[in-house]
Protein backbone atom coordinates (compact mmCIF):
# COMPACT_ATOMS: atom_id res chain seq x y z
CA UNK A 1 0.00 0.00 0.00
CA UNK A 2 1.52 3.47 -1.13
CA UNK A 3 0.10 6.85 0.38
CA UNK A 4 1.60 10.41 -0.67
CA UNK A 5 0.47 13.00 1.09
CA UNK A 6 0.14 16.49 0.02
CA UNK A 7 1.45 19.18 2.00
CA UNK A 8 1.85 22.98 1.70
CA UNK A 9 4.08 25.84 3.55
CA UNK A 10 1.41 28.61 4.99
CA UNK A 11 2.26 31.43 7.08
CA UNK A 12 2.89 31.38 10.88
CA UNK A 13 -0.59 32.89 11.96
CA UNK A 14 0.86 32.38 15.89
CA UNK A 15 0.30 35.47 17.90
CA UNK A 16 3.49 37.02 17.55
CA UNK A 17 4.92 35.30 14.68
CA UNK A 18 2.94 37.14 11.83
CA UNK A 19 4.23 40.08 9.98
CA UNK A 20 2.44 43.24 8.61
CA UNK A 21 3.08 46.24 6.63
CA UNK A 22 1.78 49.74 7.26
CA UNK A 23 -0.91 48.81 4.68
CA UNK A 24 -1.82 45.98 7.13
CA UNK A 25 -0.45 43.07 4.04
CA UNK A 26 1.25 39.95 5.48
CA UNK A 27 4.93 40.16 4.99
CA UNK A 28 5.76 36.58 3.88
CA UNK A 29 9.12 37.25 3.76
CA UNK A 30 9.49 38.22 7.74
CA UNK A 31 6.74 35.58 8.44
CA UNK A 32 7.99 32.13 9.31
CA UNK A 33 6.41 29.31 6.37
CA UNK A 34 4.99 26.39 8.65
CA UNK A 35 3.16 23.07 7.51
CA UNK A 36 -0.56 23.99 6.65
CA UNK A 37 -1.78 22.41 10.32
CA UNK A 38 -5.22 20.73 8.30
CA UNK A 39 -2.33 18.78 6.59
CA UNK A 40 -1.07 16.95 9.76
CA UNK A 41 -4.76 14.83 9.83
CA UNK A 42 -3.97 13.34 6.11
CA UNK A 43 -0.39 12.90 7.58
CA UNK A 44 -2.12 10.83 10.30
CA UNK A 45 -4.27 8.94 7.90
CA UNK A 46 -1.53 7.77 6.18
CA UNK A 47 0.15 6.55 8.93
CA UNK A 48 -3.04 4.50 10.25
CA UNK A 49 -3.03 3.05 6.66
CA UNK A 50 0.42 1.84 6.72
CA UNK A 51 0.15 1.09 10.60
CA UNK A 52 -3.08 -1.92 9.38
CA UNK A 53 -1.61 -2.24 5.48
CA UNK A 54 2.13 -2.05 5.85
CA UNK A 55 4.00 0.21 2.37
CA UNK A 56 4.99 3.15 2.38
CA UNK A 57 4.23 6.91 3.05
CA UNK A 58 5.33 9.53 0.52
CA UNK A 59 4.91 13.22 1.22
CA UNK A 60 4.82 15.87 -1.25
CA UNK A 61 5.01 19.69 -1.06
CA UNK A 62 5.16 22.28 -4.21
CA UNK A 63 7.15 25.62 -3.20
CA UNK A 64 10.51 27.67 -3.02
CA UNK A 65 13.56 25.52 -1.77
CA UNK A 66 13.05 26.84 1.72
CA UNK A 67 9.75 24.91 1.61
CA UNK A 68 12.29 21.72 2.80
CA UNK A 69 11.75 22.92 6.35
CA UNK A 70 7.84 21.85 5.90
CA UNK A 71 8.70 18.68 4.40
CA UNK A 72 10.89 18.29 7.86
CA UNK A 73 8.13 19.28 10.07
CA UNK A 74 5.99 16.65 8.56
CA UNK A 75 8.47 14.00 8.48
CA UNK A 76 8.17 14.96 12.12
CA UNK A 77 4.31 13.34 11.60
CA UNK A 78 5.65 10.51 9.59
CA UNK A 79 7.24 10.10 5.98
CA UNK A 80 9.21 7.34 4.47
CA UNK A 81 10.10 9.80 1.89
CA UNK A 82 9.97 13.23 0.79
CA UNK A 83 9.50 15.14 -2.65
CA UNK A 84 9.79 18.92 -3.01
CA UNK A 85 8.34 20.44 -6.49
CA UNK A 86 10.25 23.13 -6.77
CA UNK A 87 10.99 25.53 -10.01
CA UNK A 88 10.95 29.33 -10.34
CA UNK A 89 8.47 27.95 -13.58
CA UNK A 90 5.78 27.03 -10.64
CA UNK A 91 5.86 30.26 -8.79
CA UNK A 92 2.99 32.17 -8.05
CA UNK A 93 0.68 29.52 -9.07
CA UNK A 94 -3.22 29.25 -8.59
CA UNK A 95 -5.22 26.37 -7.22
CA UNK A 96 -5.77 25.01 -10.75
CA UNK A 97 -1.85 25.21 -11.99
CA UNK A 98 -1.17 23.91 -8.57
CA UNK A 99 -2.78 21.14 -9.15
CA UNK A 100 -1.38 20.18 -12.39
CA UNK A 101 2.15 20.24 -10.79
CA UNK A 102 0.57 17.68 -8.17
CA UNK A 103 -0.63 15.63 -10.12
CA UNK A 104 2.49 15.43 -12.47
CA UNK A 105 4.34 14.80 -9.03
CA UNK A 106 2.07 11.80 -8.09
CA UNK A 107 2.52 10.27 -11.94
CA UNK A 108 6.22 11.21 -11.60
CA UNK A 109 6.41 8.45 -8.75
CA UNK A 110 4.34 6.16 -10.21
CA UNK A 111 6.94 5.98 -12.98
CA UNK A 112 9.43 5.91 -10.48
CA UNK A 113 7.97 2.91 -9.00
CA UNK A 114 7.83 1.26 -12.46
CA UNK A 115 6.27 -2.53 -11.54
CA UNK A 116 4.45 -1.67 -8.39
CA UNK A 117 2.17 1.14 -10.37
CA UNK A 118 0.39 4.03 -9.08
CA UNK A 119 0.09 5.15 -5.58
CA UNK A 120 -3.12 3.26 -4.03
CA UNK A 121 -4.04 6.50 -1.96
CA UNK A 122 -3.26 10.10 -1.91
CA UNK A 123 -4.44 12.33 0.86
CA UNK A 124 -4.81 15.85 1.32
CA UNK A 125 -5.87 18.02 4.58
CA UNK A 126 -9.08 20.18 4.51
CA UNK A 127 -8.26 23.82 3.26
CA UNK A 128 -4.96 25.51 4.02
CA UNK A 129 -5.07 28.43 6.39
CA UNK A 130 -4.04 31.05 3.66
CA UNK A 131 -6.30 30.69 0.54
CA UNK A 132 -8.95 29.00 2.28
CA UNK A 133 -10.40 27.66 -1.13
CA UNK A 134 -10.34 24.06 -0.40
CA UNK A 135 -9.77 23.43 -3.84
CA UNK A 136 -6.35 22.25 -4.69
CA UNK A 137 -7.13 18.70 -3.84
CA UNK A 138 -10.65 17.92 -5.62
CA UNK A 139 -8.81 19.67 -8.38
CA UNK A 140 -5.45 17.25 -8.46
CA UNK A 141 -8.07 14.23 -8.00
CA UNK A 142 -9.69 15.27 -11.42
CA UNK A 143 -6.27 15.73 -13.04
CA UNK A 144 -5.39 12.69 -11.43
CA UNK A 145 -8.73 10.97 -13.06
CA UNK A 146 -9.73 9.38 -9.46
CA UNK A 147 -12.86 9.14 -7.28
CA UNK A 148 -12.68 11.41 -4.12
CA UNK A 149 -14.05 11.06 -0.74
CA UNK A 150 -13.65 14.45 1.10
CA UNK A 151 -14.61 15.68 5.08
CA UNK A 152 -12.99 11.85 5.62
CA UNK A 153 -13.09 11.31 9.54
CA UNK A 154 -12.49 7.59 9.54
CA UNK A 155 -11.20 5.04 7.08
CA UNK A 156 -10.75 1.15 6.48
CA UNK A 157 -8.67 -0.19 3.57
CA UNK A 158 -9.44 -3.60 2.26
CA UNK A 159 -6.61 -4.81 0.40
CA UNK A 160 -8.21 -8.26 -1.08
CA UNK A 161 -11.09 -5.81 -2.69
CA UNK A 162 -9.11 -3.07 -3.45
CA UNK A 163 -11.39 -0.82 -1.64
CA UNK A 164 -11.62 2.00 0.53
CA UNK A 165 -14.83 2.52 3.13
CA UNK A 166 -14.70 5.92 4.96
CA UNK A 167 -16.98 7.24 7.02
CA UNK A 168 -17.39 11.20 5.94
CA UNK A 169 -19.07 14.69 7.55
CA UNK A 170 -22.03 15.40 4.76
CA UNK A 171 -21.06 19.16 3.69
CA UNK A 172 -18.73 19.11 6.58
CA UNK A 173 -21.55 19.36 9.39
CA UNK A 174 -21.05 16.96 12.07
CA UNK A 175 -24.91 16.01 13.16
CA UNK A 176 -24.50 14.42 9.34
CA UNK A 177 -22.28 10.90 8.74
CA UNK A 178 -22.87 9.10 5.87
CA UNK A 179 -20.22 5.72 5.02
CA UNK A 180 -19.21 5.58 1.46
CA UNK A 181 -16.87 3.20 -0.73
CA UNK A 182 -14.89 3.89 -3.22
CA UNK A 183 -12.28 2.23 -5.20
CA UNK A 184 -8.38 2.03 -5.36
CA UNK A 185 -6.83 3.83 -6.31
CA UNK A 186 -8.69 7.12 -4.67
CA UNK A 187 -8.01 10.12 -3.34
CA UNK A 188 -9.18 10.91 -0.14
CA UNK A 189 -9.53 14.55 1.84
CA UNK A 190 -9.32 14.04 5.47
CA UNK A 191 -11.55 16.50 7.87
CA UNK A 192 -10.32 18.25 11.00
CA UNK A 193 -12.47 15.76 12.72
CA UNK A 194 -10.34 12.99 11.78
CA UNK A 195 -9.46 10.50 14.47
CA UNK A 196 -7.04 7.52 13.57
CA UNK A 197 -8.30 4.30 15.76
CA UNK A 198 -5.70 1.20 16.64
CA UNK A 199 -7.76 -1.05 18.31
CA UNK A 200 -6.10 -4.50 18.42
CA UNK A 201 -2.57 -4.28 20.38
CA UNK A 202 -0.20 -5.20 17.43
CA UNK A 203 -1.45 -2.06 15.98
CA UNK A 204 -0.39 -0.16 18.62
CA UNK A 205 2.59 -1.21 18.90
CA UNK A 206 3.33 -0.88 15.23
CA UNK A 207 2.07 2.90 15.43
CA UNK A 208 4.87 3.25 18.59
CA UNK A 209 7.49 1.71 16.58
CA UNK A 210 7.13 4.17 13.39
CA UNK A 211 6.65 6.95 15.19
CA UNK A 212 9.96 6.13 17.00
CA UNK A 213 11.47 5.50 13.53
CA UNK A 214 10.06 8.50 11.96
CA UNK A 215 11.17 10.82 14.93
CA UNK A 216 15.05 9.60 14.46
CA UNK A 217 15.04 10.28 10.50
CA UNK A 218 13.75 13.75 11.03
CA UNK A 219 17.24 14.81 11.41
CA UNK A 220 18.70 13.45 8.53
CA UNK A 221 15.40 14.35 6.72
CA UNK A 222 17.28 15.38 3.86
CA UNK A 223 18.86 12.12 2.58
CA UNK A 224 15.33 11.58 2.26
CA UNK A 225 13.95 14.31 0.13
CA UNK A 226 13.45 14.38 -4.24
CA UNK A 227 13.61 18.02 -5.51
CA UNK A 228 12.08 17.67 -8.85
CA UNK A 229 11.96 20.63 -11.52
CA UNK A 230 9.37 21.29 -14.23
CA UNK A 231 11.80 20.12 -16.26
CA UNK A 232 12.15 16.71 -14.33
CA UNK A 233 8.21 16.51 -14.33
CA UNK A 234 7.80 16.84 -18.18
CA UNK A 235 5.00 20.07 -17.70
CA UNK A 236 4.15 22.64 -20.10
CA UNK A 237 5.21 25.93 -18.68
CA UNK A 238 1.55 27.28 -20.43
CA UNK A 239 -0.19 25.46 -17.97
CA UNK A 240 1.79 25.99 -14.49
CA UNK A 241 2.75 29.16 -12.25
CA UNK A 242 1.51 32.39 -13.25
CA UNK A 243 1.26 31.19 -17.22
CA UNK A 244 -1.50 28.34 -16.03
CA UNK A 245 -3.11 30.16 -13.51
CA UNK A 246 -6.49 31.01 -15.06
CA UNK A 247 -7.95 32.93 -11.51
CA UNK A 248 -7.65 37.24 -11.10
CA UNK A 249 -7.69 38.90 -7.85
CA UNK A 250 -9.90 41.67 -7.92
CA UNK A 251 -9.16 42.93 -4.82
CA UNK A 252 -7.42 42.35 -1.67
CA UNK A 253 -8.58 43.88 2.18
CA UNK A 254 -5.85 43.90 4.34
CA UNK A 255 -5.85 42.20 8.32
CA UNK A 256 -6.96 43.86 10.77
CA UNK A 257 -4.14 44.97 13.17
CA UNK A 258 -4.00 43.82 16.24
CA UNK A 259 -3.91 46.60 19.21
CA UNK A 260 -0.01 47.80 19.43
CA UNK A 261 -0.23 47.73 23.50
CA UNK A 262 -1.97 46.18 26.09
CA UNK A 263 -3.13 46.54 29.61
CA UNK A 264 -2.01 43.50 32.10
CA UNK A 265 -3.38 42.95 35.05
CA UNK A 266 -2.30 40.14 37.81
CA UNK A 267 -4.40 38.24 39.49
CA UNK A 268 -3.68 35.91 42.66
CA UNK A 269 -5.33 32.54 42.12
CA UNK A 270 -6.26 32.37 46.14
CA UNK A 271 -8.11 35.63 45.77
CA UNK A 272 -11.60 34.86 45.80
CA UNK A 273 -12.94 39.22 45.70
CA UNK A 274 -10.45 39.51 42.34
CA UNK A 275 -11.27 36.04 40.40
CA UNK A 276 -15.00 36.56 40.89
CA UNK A 277 -13.92 40.21 39.48
CA UNK A 278 -12.50 38.68 36.38
CA UNK A 279 -14.54 35.85 36.14
CA UNK A 280 -17.40 38.60 35.47
CA UNK A 281 -15.26 40.68 33.06
CA UNK A 282 -14.93 37.56 30.68
CA UNK A 283 -18.14 36.38 31.31
CA UNK A 284 -19.31 38.53 28.01
CA UNK A 285 -16.70 37.87 26.25
CA UNK A 286 -17.85 33.81 26.56
CA UNK A 287 -21.11 34.80 25.72
CA UNK A 288 -22.74 34.36 28.97
CA UNK A 289 -24.81 36.66 31.15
Amino acid sequence: MHSVVLTKGVPDFREGQVSFDEDGHLERGATPTVMNPNDEFALEAALQTKVKQGGQVSVMSMGPPGYESVLEEAMSVYADDLYLLSDREMAAADTWSTAITLSGGVEKIAERDGQSGEPDLVFAGFKTADGETGQTGPQTSWCLDRPIVTHVISLTVDDEEETLRAKRLVEGDANEIETVEAPLPAFVVTDPDFEPSYRRAEHRLRHKRLKAETEERVEEYDEHLTTWSAEDLDLDPDFIGLDGSPTIVSGVDPIPKAPSEREATTVAPDDEEEMEQLIDEMRPLAGGE
